[in-house]
């Protein structure tokens, strides 16, 4: 934009904003709103100083005239929002606060996508006994739905609430996001997609947005394969999920033969529930091998309608930053410095028929955004909340745990102190020729390589020593002897750095070509297991 045009749409908004602000009867309502909220107004260079806040009407009208276009406040109640200092404990931020309001942001690059998501939010907090909402335009292409802090207990199972910010909101929101998720996503798909038009405004292509949901519990689910492999000489077949297929010559287990891969298809796991989306099937000689008694039950279980769909919350999601500590949101009426549309509250039964032209400035219809609510209302769904959201914690220790595991199996440390110089990984060969640069995190590598395949102390003290003397300008040699007691000092070995540490590998030149697995460790276990 030129910067005369530009000069020429500040001046505009600056006139609609001194007759927009100069409303007594408007002032009246952030006024009322505003209070124990911390409120920033905000300029065309960026926001006012912090912290702040409005207590009068003409605290608004001499903002404005300083410049002011907009107003942000918080959705936390505070005793004195002038105490506020970036510099708090969190400790004395939670001593300071009085209470807090459930505000729920729902934006997506499509206004009919946010009326979408607006309605079924709204519709499962009626379903949970909350029935006093806010609802109010965001001034661009969203909502804000707020629930009066009246609505949650004071205490709930040995928690304060005006403590328990933002664990609560965090967890009702979230909550609320998997209740609506799978007809959100049918509705979506149900109108149709630009995908074009999607990918020009948020960068997010069908990839991006694609995503599967269990039948059984409408989580999202992990999409990878099944793969097929047949013994090219006894003609056994093997079923793997998860398989990743390379030019690796794999051995049957039946006979000296080798697997040639016959099949590769999509497989689907549900790592909350177990479901699946196909049963496996391992057979030898043409027989199929018997399942377990708890096998079969299991596979009973097994699902097989996950279908595909577009994710509403990566398309019109609901914004989790904003149940942060001292983050602010539009204040209701206020103006939009890019739409010059005012933040407009409006009914449930509006929103569907919701166009932006029902929030032209000088049109506003002023109406409450913070509604009276029926005190405790809301512990029904915080009951529910916390106990989804205590579900989801162990959900997702457990899944990291797994995850942890497989990496154990996968570079498990076993004795491979067997192992010589020229069984080595090559950037470990490499390694060993000696340094310029970057010796100790060479170093580093080294002995933590040595320790993980099984090394003794003094082995790797030998190696260490004879590898430095190569370098250039060798590292001291009391640095050696520490660096090898440190490492088994520890309890565990430490794993080496990863091929993808650049500050280890690329940087140190010990790559002369793209390494085939992730890790040294990796290298050495294929190694291993192709020799047996």
């Amino acid at each position: 934009m030129a910067e005369n045009d530009k000069s020429v749409k500040e001046e505009r908004i600056r006139r609609i904003t001194k007759l927009y602000y100069s409303n007594p009867k408007l002032q009246e309502y952030m006024i009322e709103f505003s209070k124990n909220r911390e409120v920033v107004p905000r300029y065309f260079e960026g926001f006012g100083k912090r912290p702040d806040m409005i207590q009068y009407p003409s605290d608004v009208i001499g903002l404005v005239q300083k410049g002011a276009t907009s107003f942000h406040c918080s959705e936390e109640l505070w005793n004195d929002p002038l105490q506020l200092q970036s510099s708090m404990s969190p400790r004395e931020v939670a001593d300071l606060r009085k209470s807090w309001d459930l505000l729920i942001d729902i934006d997506s690059p499509y206004l009919d996508f946010s009326k979408i998501a607006c309605v079924l939010v709204c519709n499962a907090l009626e379903d949970h006994g909350v029935f006093d909402y806010g609802i109010k335009f965001s001034g661009s292409k969203g909502f804000h739905i707020i629930v009066s802090g009246e609505a949650f207990p004071e205490e709930f199972e040995d928690m304060i609430m005006k403590e328990s910010f933002p664990q609560w909101p965090r967890a009702i929101v979230g909550y609320l996001i998997e209740n609506i998720r799978a007809d959100y996503n049918k509705k979506i798909v149900s109108l149709g997609l630009n995908l074009e038009a999607l990918k020009q405004r948020t960068k997010l292509d069908e990839k991006d947005i694609t995503e599967f949901l269990c039948p059984n519990c409408s989580q999202p689910v992990e999409q990878t394969n099944k793969v097929t492999l047949k013994c090219e000489d006894c003609g056994a077949t093997v079923e793997r999920p998860n398989m990743k297929v390379t030019n690796r010559v794999m051995r049957c287990t039946s006979c000296p033969g080798k697997f040639d891969v016959i099949k590769e298809e999509p497989f689907f796991v549900c790592q909350h529930c177990g479901a699946k989306s196909v049963d496996f099937q391992n057979e030898s000689g043409g027989g199929r091998v018997v399942f377990s008694k708890a096998a079969r039950e299991q596979s009973r279980n097994y699902a097989t309608n996950f279908e595909k769909t577009y994710s509403g919350q990566k398309v019109g999601g609901f914004d989790l930053v904003l149940v942060a500590p001292r983050h602010l949101f539009r204040m209701p009426y206020s103006l939009h410095e890019k739409t010059t549309l005012a933040s407009v509250v409006i009914n449930k039964k509006d929103v569907e028929n919701f166009t932006p032209v029902m929030a032209q400035p000088l049109k506003v219809e002023l109406k409450p955004f913070l509604k009276k609510t029926s005190k405790g209302c809301g512990r029904e769904l915080l009951r529910r909340a916390l106990e989804w959201s205590g579900k989801r914690e162990e959900n997702e220790k457990r899944m990291f745990e797994a995850k942890v595991e497989k990496v154990k199996k996968e570079y498990v440390q076993k004795d491979y102190s067997f192992l010589t110089e020229k069984d080595f990984p090559d950037p470990i060969k490499k390694l060993l020729k000696g340094l310029e640069d970057g010796k100790k995190r060479g170093l580093f590598i080294l002995l933590s390589f040595l320790r993980s395949i099984g090394y003794k102390k003094d082995q790797t003290d030998v190696l260490a020593r004879q590898w430095n003397e190569r370098n250039q300008e060798p590292l001291k040699e009391g640095y050696i002897r520490s660096q090898v007691e440190w490492q088994y000092r520890q309890r565990k070995p430490i794993m080496p750095p990863n091929y993808s540490n650049d500050a280890f590998y690329k940087d140190l030149g010990l790559l002369d070509k793209k390494p085939k697995s992730k890790n040294p460790l990796a290298d050495v276990a294929f190694k291993m297991r192709d020799r047996t």
